[in-house]
């Protein structure tokens, strides 16, 4: 535990918890909030990554090999001594103007800081774990345009570190972190954040400053990633309880858009729904990602919405709508799809691709427990969607079989889901030597995890069912394919999209918890479509494991539903 390593604990966090609940009615120290009934962020959440952080890069660094120099401090002679220094994100402008995109602090300096603001430095000294800011100071014209530097004691009280320093600064304190300790100890680290996002692709880039070059003999660029990586793996209850937020405004917002959406409407209205109400209701200004809006046809084309297909077609009579959005409030993300006809009225073969989904998603959820494997619940998820299409009449023989033939990929070629956190698509999918390697078959290829669960994950489940015309084209010319379906019945749902329903769920030391609060059985649907009351007097699916909460300013409040089965 962290006590154990005698490392400095958030004050408000019992030392033994590292995992606590800080909630704010605990917090003492500062809170995020944009005001009105918008949830109330305790920067101790920050605090406790940090110390997270430094109880993994201590562990990281003592039983390494390949660090065998580094100098230990005075008072625990096993604890490294050095400086992580993180740069955040940079204000950009768009192409060759000076238009200045809405700026979204850069995610792991987020993580660590909490600090929204652009072209700041932050160091986390080891092995105090002392946080320092650095704030740019900024001359008379920007005073006249954008208003005041920050102040130097008021940006250190809003949240809640140990020191704040101008940027002009950050060279000579760095000099300092690394100079000889009083013992003549000399080999202190420069610990920068350097590595592959497993998910996208990309590199997150060292920090960088003017002047740092004459550090370089000190630079370690392996050691920080692995570890901040593997710690947003894993949230806290803090974290929990803020992306529990995220989820309560995007499904609130997501059950305004079911009763407002109407036959004639653009698809890009109920886009402008959701965000509209996220940010009055939630004070949440940024989307998640891109939101799809994807009705009819287009459900089948997975990440709808982009530029290319900009969520421009008008909702017709008929129609199946798949929208896919979530908010983020102090850039922690929710990812949630909503699947329902249009016109307030399920056919009956929409109602069995609907339910087809919404059986996988229950299977899921009801064995997601630590220790369970990703894989093997994606696979269950397409299981469940091949038993529902068989019954529907587009599929024939075994299941078994079926998924043996990747049948299943055919009609849900997209990974059961993800881990979300900070980012939609979260770091640590395919961490080496942690998650087991991406496998090469149609379906699993796309999973964005093959890591077996543990408590304090966050994942989507996101099971789906498309009727895709290329896909169905390769099947029905596969043999192998070919032979399971029934041809006739199947080009009947060509043109008619498909279904999507997707929630976000935390795993728990005994089984797991749903964050998302949408309606999902399909009379919940109608009923809200209708004008029903939301949340339901009556739960009627609990075994999806929603957990009820409602906003009392600022603080999420848990309450109980009768299951209807009872």
């Amino acid at each position: 535990m962290v006590d154990s390593l005698a490392l400095r604990m958030p004050p408000l966090v019992d030392k033994k918890k590292a995992n606590a609940e800080i909630s704010c009615s605990e917090c003492k120290g500062p809170v995020f909030s944009l005001g009105l009934d918008t949830y109330r962020v305790p920067m101790a959440l920050h605090e406790l990554n940090r110390a997270r952080l430094v109880q993994s890069m201590t562990k990281a660094l003592t039983e390494t090999e390949q660090e065998p120099s580094i100098s230990s401090s005075p008072e625990n002679p096993s604890l490294p001594r050095g400086v992580i220094l993180l740069e955040g994100g940079k204000q950009t402008t768009r192409y060759d103007t000076d238009h200045e995109p809405v700026f979204r602090q850069e995610s792991y300096f987020h993580w660590a800081f909490g600090v929204p603001e652009a072209d700041t430095y932050g160091a986390i000294s080891l092995p105090s774990g002392d946080a320092t800011i650095f704030i740019p100071q900024y001359g008379l014209d920007y005073e006249i345009y954008c208003g005041s530097s920050p102040d130097l004691e008021q940006t250190r009280s809003k949240y809640g570190v140990e020191n704040v320093m101008p940027i002009d600064q950050l060279d000579e304190f760095i000099a300092s972190e690394l100079a000889p300790s009083d013992d003549g100890g000399d080999d202190a680290r420069l610990f920068l954040l350097s590595g592959r996002n497993t998910d996208s692709g990309n590199y997150a880039i060292p920090a960088h400053y003017k002047g740092i070059a004459k550090h370089d003999e000190r630079r370690n660029t392996e050691s920080l990633f692995p570890c901040m990586v593997e710690s947003r793996v894993f949230k806290t209850k803090a974290e929990i309880e803020l992306m529990r937020y995220t989820n309560w405004v995007s499904s609130m917002a997501h059950v305004e858009v079911m009763r407002s959406c109407r036959v004639g409407m653009m698809e890009y209205q109920l886009e402008s729904l959701f965000q509209h109400f996220t940010y009055t209701h939630g004070g949440c200004r940024h989307m998640s990602y891109t939101c799809i809006c994807a009705c009819g046809p287009n459900p089948s084309i997975l990440h709808y919405g982009h530029a290319g297909r900009p969520n421009d077609r008008e909702l017709v009579d008929g129609d199946i709508a798949l929208l896919d959005m979530g908010a983020e409030y102090h850039c922690y993300a929710s990812d949630i799809t909503c699947s329902f006809p249009v016109n307030g009225k399920f056919s009956a073969d929409q109602l069995m691709v609907y339910n087809a989904v919404l059986s996988a998603q229950i299977d899921v959820i009801t064995a997601m427990r630590p220790g369970i494997s990703w894989t093997d619940m994606h696979r269950a998820a397409e299981r469940a969607i091949l038993e529902g299409l068989k019954e529907g009449g587009l599929l024939k023989g075994d299941t078994d079989a079926m998924i043996d033939a990747d049948l299943g990929a055919i009609f849900m070629p997209h990974g059961l889901g993800h881990l979300i956190g900070l980012d939609t698509h979260d770091v640590g999918g395919y961490t080496e030597g942690i998650a087991p390697p991406r496998s090469d078959r149609p379906g699993l290829k796309n999973l964005r995890t093959a890591r077996n669960l543990e408590a304090g994950m966050v994942v989507t489940v996101e099971p789906g069912c498309y009727f895709i015309d290329i896909l169905l084209n390769f099947a029905l010319a596969n043999p192998a394919q070919s032979r399971f379906l029934n041809a006739d019945r199947v080009n009947e749902f060509r043109g008619s999209g498909g279904v999507r329903l997707e929630d976000d769920v935390v795993v728990t030391e005994d089984g797991c918890e749903n964050l998302t609060v949408c309606p999902r059985a399909a009379e919940e649907v109608l009923d809200v479509m209708a004008g029903g009351v939301w949340p339901p007097e009556k739960d009627v699916l609990p075994e999806l494991r929603r957990n009820w909460v409602r906003n009392e300013r600022g603080t999420l409040v848990r309450f109980e539903l009768p299951s209807a089965t009872n």
